[in-house]
């Protein structure tokens, strides 16, 4: 049940809901509107950005007022399963989550797993670097708990972050960022893994993405070289 002092955030969610004809989960006990709050964010007028950490498990959720450019972290999910390994997705049926700078370009609610946000995979970069016939395609943050490339939530999970992804895209942010990486780059445990992998020099061109938002809590400027190459300008 939601909360008084979320009336007018979770009033438009609930319309949302209606309209996709699914019937919601009831919130955690902790109140959405009560983390804004702490975070210092005006929950009826915010951008959204998305991060995910592959081996970790764990997709972060932040948010900033729209006239200022420093995000701050709202909240913090379990990914409940995964496939492939660390390292980017290159081929169709390699099962392998991307890794790289993406948005939201489909918001889907009739999903087969109950709600699902699409990823804009293949990317510039993969459409380079990838199988130059059939890439992969049809990268989601979804519901349910299976994963055949894809960053599955849960139902209930999905269900707050697809609200707060269309709350944003209502309000006017056309662009909503997602970054994944394999990792929590500046971890001893991720440096003894990128020792022995043969991605080292892909995740080299990561590591300027992840530091930037890091050191700042702000997007970088991102161009993608002709040779797909990420570069932060």
């Amino acid at each position: 049940m939601y909360l008084k002092s979320s009336i007018i955030l979770f009033a438009l969610i609930a319309m949302l809901l209606i309209a996709c004809q699914y019937q919601p989960i009831a919130l955690s006990e902790r109140s959405i509107e009560q983390d804004f709050e702490r975070v210092g964010v005006d929950s009826k007028g915010y951008e959204l950005f998305i991060r995910a950490f592959k081996l970790e498990k764990e997709v972060e959720i932040w948010v900033k007022d729209k006239q200022k450019t420093k995000f701050e972290l709202l909240r913090t999910y379990a990914i409940c399963k995964s496939s492939g390994k660390l390292g980017p997705k290159r081929k169709e049926g390699d099962k392998q989550v991307p890794e790289g700078v993406y948005f939201i370009d489909r918001f889907n609610p009739n999903s087969l797993f109950h709600l699902s946000l699409g990823l804009n995979y293949p990317n510039i970069s993969d459409k380079i670097r990838g199988d130059q016939q059939q890439p992969g395609s049809d990268i989601f943050i979804h519901g349910a708990c299976v994963s055949v490339g894809c960053l599955p939530l849960t139902d209930m999970l999905i269900e707050e972050v697809y609200a707060l992804a269309e709350y944003a895209k209502e309000q006017g942010q056309q662009n909503i960022p997602v970054h994944i990486f394999p990792a929590r780059m500046e971890t001893k445990t991720f440096e003894q893994v990128a020792k022995k992998s043969s991605h080292q020099a892909f995740w080299r061109e990561l590591r300027p993405i992840y530091d930037f938002f890091e050191q700042k809590n702000k997007l970088p400027s991102i161009i993608i070289a002709q040779n797909g190459a990420y570069q932060v300008k």
